[in-house]
C-alpha cells in the first residue's frame, strides 16, 4: 500500500486491543488503544516493560493484526506492511557481507525503487548521518552508534511518510545515545516526518517529542497524552531548564511504583 498525506491523521488507532492465546489461557496485551499522530508530528511512547509498546509498534507496521479495533495510515486501513512506513529496531540488523551503502540501499531492491535515484539518495543520507567516509566499508568496521546511523539512513531511503522507531538507541553507550538523539532531532527538523518513537528514557522522550504518550502496565492502555511545548531546536541547555525538569518529573510520577 502506498499512501500520501491527506486530511486524515498519519496514524490512527481506534479501540484497538490485542489478545494472545497461551498455554494458560488468553493474555490481554493491549486494551482500548485510541491514538492519533498528525502529519509531521513527533510522538514518543513511554511505558513499563511488558506493557505492549513493541506490540503497538508491530500493529502500526502491519506485521501484526489487532484482535479488535481498527488502524489507519493516512486514512487507509492497515492490512499489512506498507511502503508508507519506515522502521528502525533496537538493533540495525545490517547484512555483514554488504557495504554500508548497499545496506542503506536494501529497501530500493525490496520495494522496486529506481536504482540510480536510490543510489543518489543513499549517498545524500550517508552524508546527513556523517558516514560518507565509510560508505564503502562494512558493518564490522563501524561502532555500535555508527551502525545505528546506517539503520536510520536505511529507514529514510524510501521517503516513507511515517517513521516507527522501537528503542533505537537502547543498546548504545550514553555518549553515542546522546549524539544520535541530537542527530535524530536534526534529521526530523529537515524531513518533518511523522514519528512514533518508543523509549524507556523519560528525558529522551521529552527532548525529542512534540507529545509524549504514557502506557499503563499490561494490558497496555494509554493513560496520558502530554504536549511538550519546549522551543526548538532543543540543545544541551534544554535539559537544565525549569520547564524540561518539570515535564520529566511529571512523567516520572507514572512510574514510581513500576520504574521505566
Amino acid at each position: 500500500m502506498t499512501v500520501s498525506p491527506t486530511s486524515a491523521p498519519a496514524l490512527e488507532f481506534s479501540g484497538v486491543g490485542v489478545t494472545y492465546p497461551t498455554r494458560r489461557g488468553h493474555t490481554e496485551a493491549l486494551a482500548d488503544i485510541d491514538l492519533t499522530i498528525a502529519h509531521g508530528e513527533f510522538v514518543a511512547l513511554l511505558g513499563p516493560s511488558g506493557c505492549g509498546k513493541s506490540t503497538l509498534l508491530r500493529l502500526a507496521t502491519g506485521l501484526l493484526a489487532p484482535t479488535r479495533g481498527t488502524i489507519g495510515l493516512a486514512g487507509h486501513p492497515v492490512k499489512g506492511p506498507s511502503r508508507g512506513t519506515g522502521v528502525v529496531f533496537q538493533k540495525p540488523h545490517l547484512l555483514p557481507w554488504k557495504s554500508v551503502r548497499d545496506n542503506v540501499l536494501l529497501p530500493a531492491s525490496t520495494l522496486g525503487l529506481d536504482p540510480r535515484a536510490s543510489r543518489a539518495r543513499a549517498n545524500e543520507l550517508l552524508e546527513r548521518v556523517g558516514l560518507t567516509a565509510f560508505a564503502d566499508g562494512f558493518p564490522f568496521e563501524l561502532s555500535g552508534g555508527m551502525q545505528q546511523r546506517v539503520g536510520i539512513a536505511r529507514m529514510l531511503l524510501p521517503d516513507s511518510a511515517l517513521l516507527l522507531m522501537d528503542e533505537p538507541f537502547a543498546a548504545l553507550d550514553a555518549l553515542s545515545r546522546e549524539t544520535l538523539t541530537f542527530e535524530l532531532q536534526k534529521i526530523w527538523s529537515v524531513q518533518r516526518k511523522s514519528v512514533l518513537f518508543i523509549t524507556h528514557s523519560i528525558p529522551e522522550a521529552v527532548f525529542l517529542a512534540d507529545r509524549v504518550l504514557v502506557m499503563s502496565p499490561r494490558p497496555g492502555r494509554i493513560v496520558e497524552s502530554l504536549a511538550i511545548d519546549l522551543p526548538r531546536p532543543r540543545t544541551l541547555d534544554t535539559f537544565d531548564t525549569p520547564e524540561f525538569v518539570a515535564l520529566t518529573q511529571h512523567l516520572r510520577r507514572h512510574f514510581n511504583a513500576s520504574p521505566v
